[in-house]
C-alpha cells in the first residue's frame, strides 16, 4: 500500500505561484510513476502534470504548460508541483497519484492510477 499526502495549496491572486508536495509512505518514488490530476466543482477530474518512474520523463496538459512543472526528490520521497503564473481557471482541488508504472511511460488517464491521496485546494482571484 501507497498512501499519499498533499500540502501546499491556498489562495492566491491571478500571476501569483504555489508549491505543491505529495508526501508518500509505503513505496518509493523513485520506482512509482506519479501524476497530478485537479478536479473543479461540478467537473470531471483531469490530467494536470506527470512524471514517469524512471524520472526522465515527464508530461503536461496543455493549458499548463510553461508554467507548472512536476518534480520529485527521491531522499524526501515527495513530488512536487511547482505552480506560477496562476490564473484563476487553475482553482481547483488538486490531487496526487500513483501507479508502479513501467519505464519512462507517463500515465494521463485515471484509470492508470491505483493510489490517490485526498487533495489539496487551490484558489485563485483575479
Amino acid at each position: 500500500q501507497m498512501q499519499l499526502v498533499e500540502s501546499g495549496g491556498g489562495l492566491v491572486q491571478a500571476g501569483g505561484s504555489l508549491r505543491l508536495s505529495c508526501a508518500a509512505s509505503g513505496r518509493s518514488v523513485a520506482i512509482t510513476a506519479m501524476g497530478w490530476f485537479r478536479q473543479a466543482p461540478g467537473k470531471e477530474r483531469d490530467f494536470v502534470a506527470g512524471i514517469s518512474r524512471s524520472g526522465d520523463n515527464t508530461h503536461y496538459v496543455d493549458s499548463v504548460k510553461g508554467r507548472f512543472t512536476i518534480s520529485r526528490d527521491n531522499d524526501k520521497n515527495t513530488v512536487y508541483l511547482q505552480m506560477d503564473s496562476l490564473k484563476p481557471e487553475d482553482t481547483a482541488v488538486y490531487i496526487c497519484a500513483a501507479t508502479p508504472g513501467i519505464g519512462n511511460i507517463v500515465y494521463r488517464e485515471r484509470r492508470s492510477y491505483t493510489y490517490w491521496g485526498q487533495g489539496t485546494q487551490v484558489t485563485v482571484s483575479s
